[in-house]
């Protein structure tokens, strides 16, 4: 889809189509379309993380919790959102063995206790092998600076599905 057609959306049509740019979070959606018209990808995608940027910490910390945990529950019940099933499964999450899935379940525990949000990590740039280290490695650092890098992973995400939805190749973004 090209950008004239974005820009042409109605407003239903684009909190369809851009709803779960970031995670379960259709408000953010409707909150940009009035931005339009866009640029471009990099435009779109500069009004997403805005408004991010401009929520206080709860807010942030809110959508950091509309995400689900790797490896986890919703994943083994079938309800991860279509674009979490298919980013959590190209990194081989959804392949796990009961020892891997239980050291992952262990890790994300801990993780939500210390931190009041699930472990965000963009599976689709990472790997089954790399998950757990990078869980133990982040649950090591401060809360502030979690909270910042937790973001920077929202934003990845972020960026990838609205490169798949305007069939832009997003190593170029």
């Amino acid at each position: 889809m090209d950008i004239e057609k974005v820009n042409s959306m109605d407003f239903g049509e684009f909190v369809d189509v851009f709803g779960n740019v970031i995670e379960r979070c259709p408000l953010i959606a409707a909150a940009v379309w009035s931005q339009r018209p866009f640029l471009d990808l990099e435009d779109l995608e500069k009004h997403f993380f805005a408004f991010i940027d401009a929520l206080p910490q709860s807010g942030q910390e809110g959508i950091l919790r509309c995400h689900p945990d790797l490896a986890g529950r919703e994943l083994q019940q079938g309800k991860l959102t279509a674009e979490s099933q298919r980013e959590q499964s190209g990194a081989g999450l959804t392949s796990l063995g009961a020892d891997e899935r239980l050291r992952l379940a262990e890790l994300n525990a801990q993780y939500r206790a210390r931190f009041g949000f699930p472990f965000i990590l963009a599976a689709r740039l990472s790997d089954r092998a790399a998950v757990p280290s990078e869980l133990a490695r982040r649950l090591l650092c401060p809360p502030a600076q979690e909270l910042r890098t937790a973001l920077g992973e929202v934003k990845k995400i972020g960026g990838l599905r609205l490169a798949d939805l305007l069939c832009a190749d997003p190593a170029k973004l």
